[in-house]
């Protein structure tokens, strides 16, 4: 079933086709510091990263996509609230049609420029496809895209290939690149067990959400609308507000490290 965002295949249609879209555990939410709990117990979460095991960056669009070998533990991510090591498979940003939106996780009522997404999963289990069918089998970090004066030069290695990728189904090689040199400065999260915010939207998904922004230059989301979700023998068509809105939270703790 192709879904995408527009009004007809869009957000508020996917649970025709993937049901659990309506399930009680999906995502994003809107994270507010009156629902969340401070735990003493969480843990700091690290991050190493073989810059060896970035291999393409892709338009699918739907996105743009930063692709890891995974097929060992090269690049991972451990501590937090993770019971062991998860591998990084891929990143991918969501943004919107101008800065004041296009962020996926809202906090107290703020919604960022864009949001980066860093997805790993857990090799206890087979393979990433048997990962995505166990609640503890994929861990998303999260981190804000905040429009500032000031571009992120860590940012540039991504944003330079966008002309190689400009239109859907392109991609390039993206050798030797660490992903953790666009984390901000702080380590504090907020945690909580959600969904993929694409269909299918399984709910398999410890999500690590930073509470510190990376501040981006107005030019830098700019270079992201540049991308076209067309094919380059079809019209262009810009690729914009790739983002899902906020679901509900039922009875779901959030939990804060901070």
């Amino acid at each position: 079933y192709p879904w995408g965002y527009d009004s007809d295949n869009g957000p508020d249609q996917w649970h025709k086709n993937y049901p659990i879209a309506k399930g009680r555990h999906q995502s994003p939410i809107e994270i507010n510091n009156k629902d969340v709990h401070y735990d003493r117990s969480l843990l700091p979460w690290f991050a190493s990263y073989d810059p060896g095991s970035a291999k393409t960056i892709l338009n699918n669009g739907k996105t743009c996509r930063v692709v890891f070998d995974d097929s060992f533990d090269r690049s991972v991510l451990r501590g937090g609230p993770l019971p062991g090591v998860y591998r990084l498979r891929q990143l991918h940003f969501h943004w919107g049609s101008s800065d004041d939106h296009g962020s996926e996780h809202v906090v107290n009522g703020v919604r960022y420029a864009g949001e980066m997404h860093l997805l790993h999963w857990n090799p206890k289990y087979s393979n990433y496809l048997d990962a995505v069918r166990r609640t503890d089998g994929i861990a998303v970090l999260a981190i804000f895209l905040q429009v500032g004066k000031t571009p992120k030069p860590e940012m540039k290695r991504i944003l330079e290939e966008i002309n190689a990728i400009k239109t859907k189904g392109k991609k390039a090689p993206f050798p030797n690149f660490d992903p953790s040199i666009l984390f901000p400065k702080s380590h504090d999260y907020w945690t909580y067990h959600g969904s993929f915010t694409t269909p299918p939207c399984e709910e398999c998904i410890t999500w690590i959400v930073l509470r510190e922004p990376i501040i981006v230059s107005s030019d830098q989301m700019a270079k992201l609308r540049s991308l076209s979700r067309n094919a380059e023998n079809e019209p262009d068509l810009p690729l914009v507000d790739n983002w899902r809105p906020t679901q509900p939270r039922y009875f779901r703790m959030v939990s804060a490290s901070f």
